[in-house]
């Protein structure tokens, strides 16, 4: 077998530096596909910074028709309780991570949520939950938070056959709704703030865009089998969905009916 003739030696010596180039290429490319990628995640949320919604202030009363308003889930207010509405006091501040308070409301175990909905929370309500005796009812007040802990303390509860309720100072945007429609009943005063926007389901906000879409997807269809659970109508995902994460989309009493996130009043 003959052997391949040997190459010329200043070839030789410039196949270090043609390998060098192609590495070159290969990382400029998948710089330059990073950078697209990145700039596709990251041009949404530069266009709420540069121009941020101006929609109506969240405190601003809401009527068929006019119902987004400008949403921060820090910026939330606090309402003021009517007198004999609440079974507890509203905390003067919202807590930054749900707080459980489990108590006796007429003569009935019960359990105030209130809060933002954290990362975690879903654990520690799991404990909390096993330390105490189980709710019959269920009070939120909550300008939301995360998705996945709010189904997973959503289950829970639909596990105990709880009524979820909102009394006319109570709030529940962005993902408390969720915890609130596992309820077996589900009652709000028509003065309650119920609403609801899109979502990020992932804390890294960071991600390649074709795995931010997949998440995304991924944490619709959870959410849509959920309230199909729960018994409500899955027409709410509209709204929802059209509302962008900046803005709040406040459910009417009559929608809240429609949808069947609210259920009738016990005769």
């Amino acid at each position: 077998m003959t052997a391949p003739p040997d190459l010329p030696t200043d070839v030789q010596d410039d196949k270090p530096f043609q390998a060098k180039r192609i590495i070159q290429a290969v990382l400029i490319v998948q710089l330059g596909i990073a950078a697209i990628l990145f700039g596709a995640d990251l041009l949404p949320s530069l266009g709420r910074l540069i121009a941020p919604s101006d929609a109506p202030a969240l405190t601003q009363p809401a009527s068929p028709g006019d119902q987004t308003r400008r949403f921060s889930p820090r910026d939330v207010p606090t309402r003021a309780p009517n007198p004999g509405t609440r079974p507890v006091p509203a905390n003067t501040d919202m807590p930054t991570r749900l707080a459980f308070e489990f108590i006796t409301w007429e003569d009935t175990p019960a359990l105030t949520l209130t809060g933002a909905i954290e990362a975690g929370d879903a654990e520690r309500f799991a404990d909390a939950l096993a330390l105490n005796d189980a709710p019959q009812v269920v009070f939120l007040n909550s300008p939301g938070g995360s998705v996945y802990d709010a189904l997973e303390i959503g289950r829970a509860l639909r596990d105990l056959d709880v009524t979820t309720r909102l009394t006319a100072s109570d709030i529940c945007l962005s993902a408390c709704p969720y915890i609130f429609a596992a309820g077996t009943a589900r009652i709000a005063e028509d003065d309650a703030w119920l609403g609801v926007h899109q979502h990020f389901f992932d804390e890294n906000t960071v991600l390649p865009a074709f795995l931010a879409v997949e998440d995304i997807q991924r944490g619709q269809a959870e959410v849509v089998g959920y309230l199909d659970d729960m018994g409500v109508d899955l027409r709410i995902m509209q709204p929802a969905m059209a509302t962008p994460p900046d803005e709040i989309y406040l459910l009417t009493p009559q929608e809240r009916t429609d949808y069947n996130l609210t259920t009738p009043l016990p005769e």
